[in-house]
């Protein structure tokens, strides 16, 4: 009756027969019986997700649970997880079951209402309800566990449990308690605990955002605790004293938190330590000075005296110091783990020879130098090597890889090593991942990655190899999920991929060569395709054959491509990024384009596109980054950019046909760092609504990338799955055009110029404050410059000529400390040029073309005043004329009470 009630998609319960007990139930799978009375007590009907040939596979049970479960009164051991019961009840045990010792409901999607019905398992040891989004609000119903020892409610809610302190004095015979990412209540008073039990003690606190106040529940019962993670809390300051009576601890995760100052001397004499994680902390200064006692034997000498170390990671602080002093090891260790990744540390290699159990060396990401001693191939069982991002330097040969035929992972990216194996040399390894980007390979193509068959990522990108690829390269393992050819010399025809056969979703970047000719058909699972800056031409149709669902990255920029783009974007709506930039795509945008709800960038500059912006455009409201620039588009601005693409940074619709007003609705893009409708014939007056566009009035991050999109190379995000795509923006900056990819954060840019916009400028432009760039030249604009111009305090450059502005310049231009490229030319402005360091330091060209303005950087002596003059001062200038700062020649009779009588 159990599995009548259930739906079993994948045939898991194939081996059950009828219930006519015509088969053995004991014979079924998941099923176990007792050898002596042949009562079932165990059934397990697990589904966990499983790893096999590289592919994941997820087969659930659904339905129900059949109350004829409670029939096995004998059951001991029950296993349900990873299944999807999606809010099925458990039948009501009322008593039943009572012999359980083992209950896993781990991701089984059963209603909480379970909760209610466990009290009366007494006999229950072991209990995981973890990752079932319960929302638990007391934990009561616990009080009847009294054999309890093993509690999981990791990955539920217990925001409203304030009485989760008390699990650590609950449960009298506990051992392992979990209770990670489960948004535990702040401790407003911790309990007095007492130590209740001998036994030892495993407790996860993970990802909780619990500050240092939770430090006394642990307290009383030190001496028992064996593994203790607190990792992505946030706790602060240093480590607390107390620690350092944990004399069994063996397991001390403290990553991702916020602690800081040196890692404290006590923590040298918790001799029994084999695994501690201090990583993703603010920890600082020297190694050496941070371990004491018997830790800092092991660290420095690593001798009998403290054997239990197998694992240290420190990676992701401050630490510095000498690598060589920090770590001579001397005397043979157990060491098998040792991640120093991301700090800064300095110096030469030691000598690792005496770390013949080491497998894992991750000292990536610190300012180590010299070369890579021959000492670590001695070190049979590494299987992992990781001194990327350093200033190594020397050749490599085969010779360091000799004795190493359990390496898998291979990371020598960004030194300066010249990777030299000879051309007949056959590794010992099958690598899974080879990172050599940086390092020198070439000039000729490396002959020895014909030998490696099971690499999943390969990047040799700028590795100074030039010609064509081998033929037998194409020959690419099924189990690959990134390729990375990039910046090197590479010329010739790519082959027909298709026929290849990846179990992964794999990604791949050939940009930044000479590679020519069409576009190659490529696997039909590929997930991102970056092949710019190459001479590649022709059509695009081939990319329709990418399966719908996988693509989330393309980039084809700076190529030959040419031809109107084919109407299959309703296959990529996982599609990220689209760039097509520089190419000779001609024709319109296909509607399609309306499908790509994730797409984050899409830039199609320096093309020739024509025709309206397809409204279907209005749907992509993810977008972030826009470029339709150096097109043949025309129609007016589209009202709907400003109504729905709410979340774009950067629009650029740059030297396009586009006519009309500028529509206010471009205001309510409240995000938008970078806009630039320059190069068109825009008409009409510039939006008064201007100061609705908050991000210009915010401060610029110079870490902060204008877009940079994470993306997934493969299909399952392993680590060297993911990939960071930063947006190119082609931005006007000082009457030039530059290409900016790195520091875009930091801009914040209106340009408008070129158009046919009329009337004033509006003052509510001046209270974008973080403006950096404003750039409204080659209009009809007339008025003044506005008053408060000075209010825009960052401003670096300042483009106003060629329109019709006329009167003063307004002092507070004086206020633009920041000020390096300025244009007035061209326009009707008078009156002496305002006084500072900036003004007075630029070309007087800046200011040609205004006949009536005087006063250094131009020669020009004051005008001779007149009555014509005066007939033209508007009553602006007459209210402020002794800001106005008139200068008489000599054979003035004027005086100034004159000068006020006749104007009024």
């Amino acid at each position: 009756m159990v599995k009548q009630s259930l739906i079993d998609d994948y045939g898991q319960l194939s081996s059950w027969g009828n219930e006519d007990g015509k088969k053995d139930c004991c014979l079924w799978r998941g099923v176990r019986c007792s050898n002596r009375t042949r009562h079932v007590i165990m059934l397990d009907l697990s589904n966990p997700w499983t790893l096999d040939h590289n592919l994941w596979e997820h087969n659930p049970l659904r339905g129900n649970i059949n109350p004829s479960l409670l029939d096995l009164q004998h059951l001991r051991y029950l296993d349900l997880s990873s299944n999807q019961f999606e809010g099925s009840m458990l039948p009501n045990l009322n008593g039943s079951l009572s012999k359980l010792r083992y209950l896993n409901l781990n991701r089984a999607g059963l209603s909480s209402t379970i909760l209610n019905q466990l009290g009366n398992l007494s006999e229950l040891q072991f209990l995981d309800l973890s990752y079932n989004d319960y929302n638990i609000s007391n934990l009561d119903w616990l009080h009847g566990l009294s054999s309890l020892r093993h509690l999981n409610l990791s990955g539920n809610n217990l925001t409203d449990a304030n009485d989760w302190p008390q699990l650590l004095n609950m449960l009298p015979y506990r051992e392992d308690l979990k209770l990670s990412w489960c948004m535990l209540p702040r401790i407003l008073s911790p309990p007095s605990l007492t130590n209740s039990t001998s036994s030892s003690l495993s407790i996860d606190l993970s990802g909780n955002n619990l500050t240092s106040s939770m430090y006394p529940l642990l307290f009383n019962i030190t001496s028992n605790i064996v593994y203790l993670e607190l990792s992505y809390n946030l706790l602060g300051g240093s480590i607390p004293e107390f620690f350092e009576n944990m004399i069994s601890l063996k397991y001390l995760y403290l990553r991702g938190n916020n602690l800081e100052s040196d890692i404290p001397k006590f923590l040298g004499n918790i001799c029994t330590i084999e695994t501690l994680d201090l990583s993703n902390n603010n920890f600082s200064g020297s190694i050496v000075a941070g371990f004491f006692g018997c830790l800092k034997n092991s660290l420095q000498i690593l001798d009998p005296r403290f054997s239990s170390l197998r694992e240290l990671d420190l990676s992701y602080n401050r630490l510095n110091g000498s690598f060589s002093e920090s770590f001579n090891f001397k005397e043979p260790s157990k060491l098998a783990v040792l991640w120093l990744w991301a700090n800064q540390l300095t110096g030469t290699l030691p000598d690792f020879t005496t770390l013949s159990s080491l497998k894992d060396l991750s000292i990536g990401g610190n300012q180590l130098n010299g070369t890579i001693p021959e000492s670590l191939g001695c070190l049979s069982e590494l299987e992992n090597l990781d001194v990327s991002r350093n200033s190594f330097e020397g050749v490599i040969s085969e010779t360091l890889f000799k004795n190493l035929s359990k390496l898998k992972f291979l990371d020598l990216s960004d030194n300066h090593l010249v990777v030299n194996f000879s051309s007949v040399w056959v590794p010992p390894f099958q690598l899974q991942q080879i990172v050599l980007s940086s390092c020198t390979l070439g000039p000729h193509f490396p002959k020895w990655l014909q030998t490696q068959k099971e690499f999943q990522h390969l990047d040799i990108s700028g590795a100074g190899i030039s010609g064509t690829i081998p033929d037998w390269f194409w020959d690419l393992p099924p189990s690959l999920s990134f390729l990375n050819l990039s910046h090197n010399q590479i010329t010739g025809m790519l082959p027909d991929l298709s026929s290849l056969k990846f179990k992964e979703f794999p990604g791949m970047d050939l940009s930044f060569n000479m590679f020519e000719g069409p576009l190659p058909v490529l696997p039909y699972n590929m997930t991102s395709i970056i092949l710019a800056k190459n001479r590649f031409s022709g059509s695009v149709s081939s990319l329709c054959k990418i399966a719908a669902g996988t693509l989330s990255m393309l980039d084809l920029s700076d190529n030959l491509l040419s031809g109107v783009l084919p109407d299959c974007f309703f296959h990529w709506q996982n599609l990220s990024v689209l760039n097509l930039a520089n190419n000779n795509f001609s024709g319109v945008i296909p509607t399609t384009v309306g499908s790509l709800l994730s797409i984050h960038t899409i830039s199609l500059r320096n093309n020739s596109f024509s025709g309206d912006l397809p409204s279907s455009l209005k749907n992509c409201n993810l977008l972030e980054f826009l470029d339709l620039s150096e097109n043949m588009f025309s129609g007016s601005i589209p009202a709907w950019i400003g109504e729905n693409l709410l979340s774009l940074i950067f629009l650029s619709l740059q030297a396009n046909e586009f006519y009309g007003r500028i529509p206010s609705n471009l205001c309510q893009l409240a995000k938008i760092r970078i806009l630039d409708l320059s190069q068109n014939t825009l008409a009409g007056s510039i939006p008064l609504c201007l100061n609705n566009l908050t991000a210009m009035a915010q401060k610029g991050d110079p870490d902060d990338d204008i877009i940079e999109q994470v993306y997934d190379h493969s299909g399952h995000g392993n680590g060297f799955s993911v990939g960071f795509y930063t947006a190119k923006a082609w931005v006007g900056w000082k009457g030039r055009r530059h290409e900016y990819e790195r520091s875009l954060g930091l801009l914040r840019i209106i340009d408008l110029a070129s158009n046919k916009l009329d009337g004033e400028i509006p003052d509510e432009i001046t209270r974008l404050s973080e403006l950096v760039e404003l750039n409204l030249s080659g209009n009809n604009l007339i008025g003044f410059i506005p008053e408060n111009i000075g209010q825009l305090k960052q401003l670096e450059s300042l483009d106003l000529s060629n329109n019709q502005l006329s009167g003063r310049i307004p002092n507070s231009m004086a206020d633009l400390n920041f000020l390096s490229d300025l244009n007035l030319s061209y326009n009707n402005l008078s009156g002496k040029i305002p006084t500072s360091t900036q003004l007075q330091s630029l070309d007087a060209s800046a200011f040609t073309g205004n006949q009536a303005l005087y006063g250094p950087p131009i020669t020009q002596q004051s005008p001779k005043m007149t009555r014509f003059n005066l007939n033209h001062l508007k009553k602006r200038e007459m209210n402020s004329i002794d800001g106005y700062m008139l200068e008489w020649e000599s054979d003035s009779s004027w005086h100034f009470g004159e000068l006020l009588a006749l104007y009024c």
